[in-house]
């Protein structure tokens, strides 16, 4: 299948026949749309959600799962679970027939002066970077609110009245796989890592997916990541967390500071007002700055929005101290790349991790970690793919694997950890991995996590 689907050129008149794969919250946003504007909407899906029913009232068509694409279809809307590799969209691009992804058909139906979008994509700090931007813009006083794969969908915030001033936009590989008109007036790629092997089927695929954000007016890259270099297209824009070159956003004195767009070492904040705390948060907050910047906010904005911006719960959250042991919630690092960075904040660590890989190796993240870690809990479908990388390159390592997958795994964990910690550690979930074996997403794992923590603690 094509990597990159070309533009579409149908155009979206009423009695058009559309045909909606997966009935989530993208999906159903994109088949209440198409409806409204005279579609004749066909939805389809592994299985029927809660949100059929409206949809049903609606006009929509429930077709169950199907193995076919139907003769009478004229385009395909693909929902950023379904993979490239699903047999529709396979059958849709071999007939062919155009296949939207959510962000194309928001970008296809903005109205006629669109608000902005300023995208960003990474393989990690994507939620962060677009809440960080998102005050950042309101502090500048401009009407702007975090969408994508965040918060709001695409489609209903382009479609919103009055129209907004600009969009900060978080978009997924996933989204960026079937988005080949989405052109943003600035576009930052933070990182690239492996992840996501198991949804794209190649590295190759995945690094595609995610460089078109850069197919943008403005490119902003992280300099300090080699993978991001080689994608940059000419002129880009870089941020570093050293001393930025000419045409750069980086770290002085202290300071975040920017010697791009016209600026001459203007201070954009202090490297202390950066909340979540830790590196990889900095450079988060450089791209958010560049992207605001690229749209003539004002550094005192910047400054402003940063100093008010608050974290979102289980990325990098301290959760209490117990017996002189830190406790830390980064149940959002859900791959090794993540996780690399939590674990680099903290000088001893019993670090909890395990849950699902999505294909990816973790003998990198521990041998890179081994010099701090104290000991391991272990817990989830994956956790001996951990146990034996450990087993590897950490071999004097103390282990403890958690076999259990019930309520009470989380209690068991925590008193494993508290087993191998001593006062001054860090016990730090940080699981390298998804929470859908065992849990409802990363933030039920987190909350799980320091039940569990408080509970020690009130013990």
């Amino acid at each position: 299948m094509a990597e990159q689907h070309a533009a579409p050129a149908l155009p979206l008149a009423p009695g058009i026949r559309v045909l909606v794969c997966g009935v989530g919250v993208a999906g159903t946003s994109a088949a209440r749309a198409l409806l409204e504007l005279g579609a004749v909407v066909t939805l389809t899906a592994t299985r029927r959600s809660a949100g059929v029913d409206e949809l049903e009232r609606l006009g929509a068509h429930w077709a169950d799962p199907l193995e076919t694409v139907p003769d009478d279809i004229d385009f395909v809307v693909a929902s950023p679970g379904v993979p490239p590799h699903d047999p529709l969209l396979r059958e849709a691009d071999a007939r062919p027939l155009p296949v939207f992804g959510e962000a194309e058909l928001a970008w296809y139906l903005r109205p006629e002066q669109p608000a902005p979008w300023l995208a960003l994509t990474g393989t990690n700090g994507k939620t962060t970077t677009v809440h960080m931007l998102e005050s950042i813009l309101q502090a500048a006083g401009l009407r702007a609110l975090a969408v994508g794969n965040v918060g709001t969908p695409l489609i209903d915030a382009v479609r919103e009245l009055p129209p907004y001033d600009v969009l900060a936009v978080e978009l997924s590989s996933q989204q960026l796989q079937f988005a080949p008109s989405v052109a943003p007036a600035a576009g930052a790629l933070l990182n690239i890592a492996p992840d996501h092997l198991n949804w794209h089927g190649s590295m190759a695929a995945y690094e595609r997916a995610k460089r078109h954000v850069l197919d943008a007016d403005v490119a902003i890259v992280n300099a300090d990541d080699p993978r991001v270099v080689e994608l940059a297209p000419d002129g880009a824009i870089g941020f570093t967390l050293g001393a930025p070159d000419d045409g750069q956003l980086g770290v002085v004195g202290g300071a975040l500071v920017s010697r791009a767009f016209g600026d001459h070492d203007a201070v954009l904040a202090r490297v202390d007002d950066v909340r979540p705390a830790g590196a990889h948060n900095v450079a988060n907050a450089l791209a958010a700055a560049a992207l605001a910047r690229a749209h003539g906010v004002a550094p005192a904005a910047i400054a402003a929005g940063l100093a008010a911006f608050t974290p979102d719960p289980h990325r990098n959250a301290f959760v209490a101290t117990v017996d002189g042991i830190d406790w830390v919630d980064d149940s959002k690092a859900t791959n090794p790349h993540a996780a690399h960075a939590s674990l680099s904040a903290y000088p001893r660590i019993v670090w909890v991790a395990g849950g699902q890989l999505k294909g990816v190796d973790v003998a990198d993240l521990v041998r890179e970690a081994t010099p701090r870690l104290a000991g391991a809990v272990l817990l989830g479908a994956d956790r001996a793919l951990v146990a034996a990388a450990l087993a590897r390159h950490a071999p004097d390592v103390p282990v403890i694997m958690v076999d259990s997958t019930d309520d009470g795994a989380m209690t068991e964990v925590v008193h494993a950890a508290a087993g191998l910690a001593r006062p001054g550690d860090t016990v730090l979930l940080a699981p390298a991995a998804a929470s859908y074996d065992m849990f409802s997403g990363f933030g039920a794992r987190g909350d799980a996590f320091a039940a569990a923590v408080h509970a020690l603690a009130d013990r």
